[in-house]
């Protein structure tokens, strides 16, 4: 019983670390931050390849011109190839994507095909993404925090 204790004491310790590394590095500026047009928005990145080199990218500040397609998403050039693991998904309304391993997809609707997710808009309802997007082409710029 002491020994299980002792675990479950051990495993907590571990897990109160981790949550700490989490935020020091959510403070200490390794945040990809996305704005479309002059909005900042929320997004939850995945962890993949693609994010790390879109992080690169945005290091140094990266403005992507936006173009409407099919009403129901924006697509814009990122000017380089960057890792892709496409896989057939259905979007919906605030997913981010790698289409064709160079171009960045963000959805004010939904569609099926194959992607690699980057991330997805967490503070944007799907009628505030509608409003984003859904009127004219917008610029999305993505640094670091």
């Amino acid at each position: 019983m002491k020994r299980i204790i002792a675990l479950l004491c051990a495993l907590m310790l571990c897990l109160a670390g981790m949550a700490a590394s989490a935020e020091m590095a959510s403070e200490g500026g390794e945040d990809m931050q996305m704005m479309i047009g002059e909005t900042p928005v929320t997004v939850a990145w995945e962890d993949n390849a693609s994010v790390e080199a879109l992080k690169a990218l945005a290091a140094e500040g990266l403005t992507i011109e936006m173009s409407m397609y099919g009403g129901f998403e924006q697509v814009g050039t990122i000017g380089q190839s960057l890792p892709r693991d496409d896989q057939q998904t259905t979007t919906a309304s605030g997913d981010i994507v790698l289409y064709s391993g160079n171009q960045l997809v963000v959805f004010y609707g939904s569609n099926a095909w194959a992607y690699t997710r980057l991330g997805h808009i967490t503070d944007q309802t799907p009628a505030q993404m509608k409003a984003l997007l859904g009127n004219a082409d917008v610029t999305v710029t993505l640094s670091m925090k």
